[in-house]
């Protein structure tokens, strides 16, 4: 009796032992797909976000002039995309002279109010290139104010793409042309753009260094 349970006892064992390693592979396997999809469904969740990431990114504001743009309140870039455009300007402090001279021409309500346009808008430090006399005269000839200010708006929202080579109507029915890439724009190969793709309630702002001058 002894010598039969033992027999039976090294049969059941060695069947054990053959039968394991098939349950150990076939468990491996499953674990590996799994594992593999665990991977897969992680990449691609992984390369979604990195795709709407850089989506994101390339529709925000850029330029090493972006750095004076207050960082919270209604001045910042998300109070201005709040506020039409003659609005979100005045709470730039960037844009004073710009403002003060939108409001003399008379030409805020027409800016908060024109929908889709795209405006150049010069900084304190670009009206300051130009002599204090001549600023003044103009500043003082509501005509010609109007004009130049109006040069400084084109009616239709400008991506960075549409500035890497383009010609546009402005609405003082002149054009300005645009080139560049990148981060780095010129308005008539002159005027640089230190802060450019600004969102406003009713247009896009490129931040200007140099005050354009329409055609005579």
């Amino acid at each position: 009796m002894n010598t039969r349970v033992r027999i039976r006892r090294t049969a059941v064992v060695l069947a054990a032992t053959a039968v394991l390693p098939l349950a150990l592979s076939a468990c491996s396997d499953g674990s590996g797909d799994s594992a593999k999809s665990s991977a897969s469904a992680t990449s691609t969740s992984q390369d979604g976000m990195t795709g709407s990431t850089a989506a994101a990114s390339a529709d925000q504001p850029f330029g090493t002039g972006c750095a004076a743009v207050p960082k919270s309140g209604s001045g910042s870039f998300d109070g201005m995309a709040q506020d039409p455009v003659a609005t979100a300007a005045s709470n730039n402090p960037a844009l004073s002279t710009l403002v003060a001279a939108v409001k003399k021409a008379g030409l805020v309500d027409t800016l908060n109010n024109a929908q889709n346009i795209t405006v150049f808008a010069p900084t304190n430090d670009a009206f300051a290139k130009i002599p204090k006399a001549t600023l003044d005269k103009v500043l003082n000839d509501k005509a010609q104010l109007t004009k130049i200010l109006t040069y400084h708006v084109v009616g239709q929202q400008l991506t960075p793409k549409d500035l890497e080579k383009g010609s546009f109507d402005t609405l003082e029915k002149s054009k300005l042309t645009t080139a560049g890439s990148g981060e780095s724009y010129t308005v008539n190969d002159s005027a640089k753009v230190v802060c450019g793709n600004v969102k406003t309630a009713n247009a896009t702002v490129y931040i200007i260094d140099t005050v354009l001058m329409p055609t005579a």
